[in-house]
């Protein structure tokens, strides 16, 4: 465990566990580097897994101007994690706001990148429904800031989409809420304003995700409404893309079914490692219905 800094000065909490390829995880709104434990337990037996806490989030660094918060550095502080860890290329693994931040690593750094997995992504992205986002993420963060992260946790990890986690998994659910109601309401705040509600659609990234070259896993829940249009969005839009689907699951996916969701990352990470991940084959896309054009 230790700090990396960013190149505006920002001291990111990193934790560095194991050995092999690397796993850069890229944690949600709503969790810090502790979020991705399960994954941690499993994989760290064959794979080098890196956790970090963003900024605005303990223990690192919670800059108090909004201005140092915005989806261009959530992105870049995947390079300074990996650049301050002698890290050339990595598996990159987000999600959520962490989904989204994976996406742009992908197209902003393709020599970065051995492959990317993006999960429970898509939030605020589809037409229509950018104004209605923008009005919820500024009524949470003024939440954050007016209630207190005790109370603001509490109602913010009964979402409509954290519903499913805590019905399947009351302890589980009880842990994530707990965690989220230590985090900072200044950096909570600026994060919420500065990258989630700024972030562009997905429907803006249309020609950006055509030319993402690394292999791509997009997984989503069947209840995590919010993210199904975009999913599909991301299968059709990004060549290299498969898409995973998990039955009756809500938007925390690596929590609340941490065995399916260990299970899919692992199959692609040695997929891709092994040189068996495949682009789609372009007569898949021939617009026919039964029979080749």
């Amino acid at each position: 465990m230790g700090w990396i800094r960013t190149d505006d000065g920002v001291a990111l909490y990193c934790e560095d566990t194991g050995s092999g390829t690397p796993i850069v995880f890229v944690h949600e709104f709503a969790g810090d580097w502790r979020s991705w434990e399960p994954q941690v337990r499993a994989l760290a037996r064959r794979h080098r897994c890196i956790t970090y806490s963003a900024r605005g989030y303990h223990p690192s660094d919670i800059p108090e101007d909004a201005s140092a918060y915005s989806q261009a550095r959530a992105r870049d502080d995947i390079r300074a994690v990996m650049d301050g860890l002698g890290i050339e290329r990595a598996h990159i693994v987000g999600l959520s706001m962490g989904g989204f931040a994976t996406l742009h690593f992908g197209i902003a750094y393709p020599e970065r990148t051995l492959s990317l997995l993006v999960a429970g992504c898509g939030y605020g992205a589809e037409p229509g429904k950018r104004d209605q986002f923008a009005e919820e993420a500024e009524r949470a963060a003024a939440q954050f800031e007016e209630l207190g992260m005790e109370k603001a946790a509490a109602i913010y990890a009964e979402g409509p989409m954290r519903i499913q986690h805590q019905n399947k998994d009351p302890r589980g659910w009880a842990e994530f809420r707990d965690n989220l109601a230590e985090h900072s309401e200044k950096g909570s705040a600026n994060t919420m304003r500065g990258v989630q509600k700024r972030r562009p659609s997905l429907y803006e990234l249309v020609e950006q995700m055509k030319g993402i070259t690394a292999p791509t896993l997009i997984v989503t829940g069947d209840e995590d409404w919010p993210c199904l249009e975009p999913g599909l969005l991301m299968k059709r839009t990004i060549p290299n893309s498969a898409l995973a689907v998990l039955p009756n699951t809500g938007h925390t996916i690596n929590l609340e079914e941490p065995e399916r969701f260990n299970a899919l990352l692992l199959d692609f990470v040695q997929t891709v490692d092994c040189g068996q991940w495949r682009p789609r084959d372009p007569r898949a896309r021939d617009g026919a219905i039964l029979t080749a054009r």
